[in-house]
């Protein structure tokens, strides 16, 4: 499997030292299969810190999904779990740091499913503040066109990324 990087510098190797806290699935290297969006993103990064877009792409070692020791999370699709775990992983405030809907703890050493963007942080906002109920906020995400992510969070599952020159 072929994945992109999108950011403002080339990545030859993932530092999760350098990722940033509070991202939807926690602190992670987060990649795509869909070099359009990793795209997207360059140019996002290079906007907001300088510097030129640049794709970096990675060979996944699909043998990561058959390790029993590699804890995977997946969301096929957006759903009230998906929700609760992006809000939990952006949310400073969030203290329950060993519940099953965080990986701030990087519980899982890879997650995958749709990319929370700034279109839909107003519909799960409405949602914490009670204005939606979960079915509201179910009908609201279904008709969504949300990029898939896969997100990196220990060294154990970096070492089946290998960079592509």
């Amino acid at each position: 499997m072929i994945l992109y990087h999108g950011s403002n510098c080339a990545v030859e190797s993932a530092n999760l030292d350098k990722c940033k806290p509070f991202k939807d699935f926690g602190q992670g290297f987060y990649t795509t299969e869909i070099k359009e969006q990793a795209l997207i993103m360059a140019k996002r990064t290079a906007r907001l810190f300088g510097g030129n877009p640049v794709l970096s792409e990675f060979s996944l070692d699909e043998n990561i999904f058959s390790d029993e020791k590699i804890h995977i999370k997946t969301f096929a699709e957006p759903s009230i779990e998906w929700a609760t775990f992006v809000l939990n992983n952006r949310n400073r405030k969030f203290n329950t740091i060993s519940d099953p809907n965080c990986n701030r703890d990087n519980k899982y050493d890879v997650v995958t499913g749709p990319v929370a963007n700034d279109d839909i942080r107003l519909t799960i906002e409405l949602y914490v503040d009670g204005r939606l109920s979960p079915a509201g906020l179910l009908d609201a995400l279904r008709y969504r066109d949300l990029s898939q992510q896969i997100s990196f969070h220990t060294e154990k599952s970096l070492s089946f990324l290998t960079r592509i020159s």
